[in-house]
């Protein structure tokens, strides 16, 4: 009875250790907000003055092949999986925390308010309030090999209301990216970085 009873228990050890073997793992998530893998909250809707600098930072545009839950980074291996579209491969284990038009969105939102002092009324949800100037980016090229380098290429745009003048740019960027995924996170957080200082630096030049 005795052998019985402990032939009963490693078998029931050994089927659950072989369950967990099969488990799947759990996807990561990463976010472009400033702070180490925190997602920042936006601050507090301030009251309309005619001192406050008001923006408006409209959904950044991607190419659809980015546009995806996962991180789309560059196949440099030789041929592609089931995973793969031609020369990308997505990283079904590290994912957006949010779309990535509104990582890219929230977080130049979110640099160019403490850069310039500013309240961004998309962001806010101040629909009443007419924005000073409003913000236009479209990403052309967002790519990494994972462990190596990141690179983008990013247009941006900010047009004065009401007169309609404008201000237009290109920010570009090679980085290296060492550290595997969290490397390339990293990476494209400064280029949100060097975007959002090209893009105040535009708003600038239209108060002048």
């Amino acid at each position: 009875m005795m052998k019985r009873l402990l032939l009963t228990l490693v078998c029931a050890s050994a089927a659950a250790a072989v369950l967990a073997g099969c488990a799947s793992p759990e996807p990561r998530y990463y976010t472009l907000a400033q702070g180490p893998g925190a997602v920042a909250a936006p601050a507090p809707a301030a009251a309309p003055s005619t001192d406050t600098l008001w923006l408006e930072v409209a959904p950044v545009r991607v190419p659809e092949r980015l546009n995806r839950p996962q991180l789309v980074v560059r196949d440099g291996r030789s041929g592609n999986d089931g995973g793969s579209d031609a020369g990308v491969r997505l990283l079904d284990l590290s994912r957006w925390s949010s779309p990535l038009p509104d990582e890219l969105r929230d977080a130049l939102s979110q640099r160019l308010q403490a850069t310039l002092g500013a309240v961004d009324t998309y962001q806010q949800g101040l629909s009443d309030v007419q924005p000073l100037y409003r913000i236009t980016t479209e990403v052309l090229r967002l790519d990494a090999d994972v462990g190596q380098r990141a690179g983008a290429t990013i247009n941006w745009t900010v047009r004065r209301l009401p007169d309609g003048k404008v201000v237009s740019g290109r920010t570009q960027a090679e980085l290296p990216a060492p550290g595997e995924v969290d490397g390339v996170v990293a990476a494209y957080r400064q280029i949100v970085a060097s975007t959002a200082n090209d893009i105040a630096a535009g708003v600038q030049a239209l108060r002048r």
